[in-house]
């Protein structure tokens, strides 16, 4: 029997990335397909903590099983920053250039590039809770570089790779990439738990 899980998620492109990661044996279901229009808070000062709280949430509101991720760029030289306001970090309603222009900007003259994404996703299942991390390391680079990709992809440069994740493209970036490693641990326990 197929298991239904719900991604606490609008955003198809992670939907549709997590959908080729966990495969068939689970029918993902977004916050759209049960009716979930509600701004989920998010409002821990860990990316952990906030990939919890979205997860408490649609779980007490609709008791249904579900997970819920969350992701920031973590860079050396700036302690860890921007971290969990990676989405935020040139203020409210700034967009990702205005973020990638200010990390740019703050490393300016900068020996120490060394970064890395990290992504926590957070299960409820059954009752349980549960954690999972994904993380892939890199530097910064000096100037954007690439089209594809989204947030700081143009200027996050990982390990082992000539190009920006913006250069390189979905198809290796989503199997290289933070949140691919973390989905495949979710998945990989998913499947040990369906026995």
């Amino acid at each position: 029997m197929k298991r239904t899980l719900v991604f606490a998620t609008n955003n198809l492109h992670k939907l549709e990335e997590v959908s080729q990661i966990v495969g068939d044996q689970i029918e993902l279901r977004s916050l759209k397909d049960i009716g979930c229009k509600e701004d989920i808070p998010e409002t821990a000062d860990t990316l952990e903590g906030n990939a919890l709280q979205k997860a408490r949430f649609i779980y007490d509101r609709y008791q249904v099983d579900c997970f819920a991720d969350d992701t920031g760029l973590e860079i050396e030289a700036l302690q860890g920053a921007p971290g969990v306001y990676s989405a935020r970090y040139a203020g409210e309603g700034r967009d990702s250039q205005d973020n990638m222009n200010k990390v740019l900007q703050e490393l300016q003259g900068e020996t120490n590039r060394n970064a890395r994404f990290r992504t926590a996703i957070s299960l409820i299942s059954g009752g349980k809770e549960y954690l999972f991390e994904g993380i892939i390391n890199g530097v910064i680079t000096d100037e954007k570089r690439g089209e594809a990709g989204f947030g700081y992809d143009p200027i996050f440069l990982p390990d082992g790779y000539h190009q920006t994740f913006a250069e390189l493209g979905n198809e290796i970036k989503n199997h290289i990439s933070h949140r691919a490693l973390a989905v495949q641990k979710l998945s990989d326990f998913l499947k040990t738990t369906l026995k």
